[in-house]
C-alpha cells in the first residue's frame, strides 16, 4: 500500500526544505540564510560544534528508515535540549512516509509533538493517520475520530505561528503551503463527519477544504464533497462536484474510476443518459463501496511535505 504519495500541488521539494543544501544547514551559533524559523520561535540551529557535527553525520549518511530513526533517537538522548530534534524527527516522518509505514510515521509524528505540541505538520500527519487507519470494528473508533478532529483543529490554530520554514522562503510559496495544510486539516474533519453520517456538516466542511486551496483542488476532497451532497439528495450539486472530480483524475486510476462511477450514477439520477457504473445511490448507513472516502486509495491523496530537509540522502528503500 502506498501512503500519501505526493501530488505536485506545491513546487517539488516543498517549501520546508531545511538543510537540503549547504545554505540550508543549521550551523553552531551562526544563523544561515536557509535555517528554519517560525513567527514566534526563531531559528533552528545547533548550539555547539559537537551537536552540529552529530547532526551532520546523521544527515549525510545513507541509511534505512529504521537506521535513521535509531540514529535520531541516539541524537535526542545525547542532546535532549537540542532544537534540531524536531527537524530530525520530521525527517523520520518523511522516511517512513516513503517506506509506506503509517504506524512508524505516526510514532515519529507523536515524538515531534512531545517536543512541540503545536507543530502543525505533525498534528496533521497524526490526524490523517488516525482518520485513515481507524475501522468500524475498532472499539475505540469514536475516541480516535475525536482525537483526529482535535488534532486537525489544533493544527489550523498553529499554522500561522508554529510552521517552520527556511528564512528567505518567498512569501507566496509559504502562503501556498499554509493553504494546503489548512485544506488538508479541514478535509480530515469533513471526512470524519461523512463517516459519522453527518452529511450536512461534511458538506460544509469539505466545501471549506476545497475553498481553502482553491487554486490546487484535490480530486479526492472534491469527490468526497460530491458524496456528501449525494447523501442529502442534492443530486444536481453532487453531479457538478463529481464532474469536477472526473476532470481532476485520470480514467485508469482508482480515484478516477470512483469519480466516474459516481458521476455516471448521478447523470442517471438527474435524468441524463450516460451509462452508469452503478444505479443504486449510496445508502445513508453504508455508502456505495466504490466511492466511499476510505475506498479511494491513499496514493491518490496529496501528502504533506513533511520536512524532507534531513531525511537520509539517497536512502535505500527497505525491501518488502
Amino acid at each position: 500500500m502506498k501512503l500519501r504519495q505526493t501530488i505536485a500541488i506545491i513546487a517539488v521539494a516543498g517549501v520546508l526544505a531545511i538543510g537540503a543544501s549547504s545554505q540550508g544547514t543549521p550551523t553552531p551559533n551562526q544563523p544561515q540564510s536557509g535555517t528554519a524559523q517560525t513567527a514566534n520561535k526563531g531559528q533552528v540551529q545547533a548550539r555547539t560544534q559537537e551537536e552540529y557535527d552529530a547532526y551532520q553525520a546523521i544527515k549525510n549518511k545513507a541509511q534505512t528508515p529504521e537506521e535513521f530513526q535509531k540514529a535520531v533517537d541516539d541524537f535526542a538522548a545525547k542532546f535532549p535540549d537540542s532544537n534540531l530534534r524536531i527537524v530530525l524527527y520530521r525527517g523520520v516522518m518523511k522516511s517512513f512516509q516513503q517506506a509506506d509505514d503509517p504506524d512508524k510515521m505516526m510514532a515519529a509524528g507523536l515524538k515531534v509533538l512531545t517536543i512541540d505540541k503545536d507543530d502543525p505538520e505533525a498534528l496533521i500527519v497524526v490526524a490523517e493517520i488516525q482518520e485513515e487507519h481507524t475501522s468500524q470494528m475498532d472499539l475505540d473508533r469514536e475516541q480516535r475520530m475525536d482525537q483526529a478532529i482535535s488534532n486537525a483543529q489544533h493544527a489550523m490554530q498553529t499554522i500561522d505561528t508554529d510552521l517552520s520554514a527556511p528564512a528567505g522562503t518567498p512569501p507566496d510559496r509559504l502562503e501556498a503551503y499554509k493553504k494546503y495544510l489548512r485544506s488538508t486539516a479541514m478535509a480530515i474533519i469533513g471526512t470524519i463527519e461523512y463517516k459519522r453520517a453527518h452529511y450536512g456538516d461534511a458538506e460544509t466542511t469539505l466545501r471549506k477544504a476545497v475553498e481553502a486551496d482553491a487554486a490546487n483542488p484535490d480530486s479526492v476532497v472534491v469527490l468526497r464533497l460530491a458524496l456528501a451532497l449525494d447523501q442529502q439528495q442534492k443530486y444536481q450539486d453532487a453531479l457538478v462536484q463529481a464532474t469536477k472530480a472526473v476532470d481532476l483524475t485520470k480514467e485508469d486510476t482508482d480515484a478516477g474510476k470512483a469519480a466516474r462511477s459516481e458521476r455516471d450514477r448521478l447523470v442517471i439520477q438527474t435524468g441524463g443518459n450516460n451509462t452508469p457504473a452503478s444505479t443504486s445511490a449510496p445508502s445513508a448507513g453504508t455508502p456505495a463501496k466504490s466511492v466511499t472516502p476510505s475506498a479511494v486509495p491513499a496514493e491518490s491523496k496529496p501528502s504533506l511535505q513533511v520536512a524532507p530537509e534531513v531525511a537520509p540522502q539517497n536512502s535505500p528503500s527497505p525491501s518488502h
